[in-house]
């Protein structure tokens, strides 16, 4: 994916295809909303590489925030959700050079979830411990790691699904060194 009108394009796409799948799937919860936006932060990362895609996450989900009432939350959405998806990618970029072999993908992939989610999950609680005090932030915990474990599950199922079709492999960048890049 050499071309800039390429990247951008797909970055904004992914920033759309996070907003939207976090607005319609979105469960209030006290200090926030349970939402289903993680699967496309962690599908950003490793479609478009960590910066694309962290821009992608970031714009997509502080925009979510900003939609649905929750302006408060956006400046720190942005962060978190950019540090997540560079996270993820970092993470699976790295395991799949440790272990290069194609049928060990999966590791990669869901060794960059868990650390993308956890960076969610603890970005949150620094914000929400600065934002509402220790006990308050303490509560949200378990409902940002719920939300980390399914997303993260979720991503890493569609992803498995969808990269080892030809024809999507080919519109994004190799994740890893071994495989010709399209472009």
């Amino acid at each position: 994916m050499k071309s800039l009108a390429k990247k951008l394009s797909f970055a904004a796409l992914f920033a759309a295809l996070c907003l939207v799948s976090t607005l319609l799937v979105s469960v209030p919860l006290p200090n926030g909303y349970f939402n289903v936006g993680d699967v496309l932060v962690l599908l950003a990362a490793w479609c478009l590489g960590g910066v694309w895609g962290g821009v992608a996450a970031a714009i997509g989900s502080a925009l979510a925030d900003l939609w649905s009432g929750f302006a408060l939350y956006a400046p720190a959405t942005f962060f978190v959700k950019g540090l997540d998806a560079l996270a993820a990618f970092g993470v699976a970029w790295l395991v799949k050079k440790i272990l290069p072999a194609q049928k060990l993908d999966v590791i990669a992939r869901l060794l960059g979830a868990i650390c993308g989610e956890l960076v969610m999950v603890v970005g949150y609680f620094l914000f929400e411990s600065m934002l509402y005090g220790f006990a308050t932030a303490a509560l949200s915990l378990a409902y940002n790691a719920l939300q980390g474990v399914c997303c993260g599950g979720l991503a890493v199922a569609v992803f498995s699904a969808l990269y080892p079709i030809r024809s999507v492999r080919k519109l994004f960048p190799a994740l890893y060194e071994n495989e010709k890049n399209p472009d």
